[in-house]
């Protein structure tokens, strides 16, 4: 008697230890989770703005080039080369899929019919 109080007790510890392990992930990933977004995400923003802030410049500073290499006819070439690459069908498969079912063999040990429909004499 004694010896089945001790092995419960044992059952319902283990039980607890089980309980206190898994509420103590939840909460200190909780925890981790809104100390990272209450002061991490604010910090990596600040760390974005210092990174990016430059001296923006302006449209009109900004000098056009224009290459006088680059004519019509290297267009028409780059432009013949993106559609045909675009229009290029590399494997001409048929669209239509066809399933064929695979007939099976009859066995009486996969029939329901002797099991459910047999009379008792």
């Amino acid at each position: 008697m004694i010896l089945y109080v001790n092995l419960n007790m044992d059952q319902i510890s283990e039980g607890y230890v089980i309980l206190l392990t898994g509420l103590l992930i939840v909460f200190t990933s909780l925890v981790t989770l809104s100390l990272l977004f209450k002061f991490g995400i604010p910090f990596l923003l600040y760390i974005y703005k210092v990174i990016t802030k430059r001296k923006d410049k302006k449209i009109q500073d900004i000098a056009i080039e224009v290459d006088k290499e680059f004519t019509g006819e290297v267009v028409a070439v780059i432009a013949t080369a993106i559609h045909l690459y675009l229009n290029e069908h590399h494997d001409k498969e048929n669209p239509i899929l066809t399933i064929k079912q695979a007939k099976k063999s009859y066995s009486p040990w996969s029939s329901k019919i002797y099991g459910t429909h047999q009379k008792l004499n």
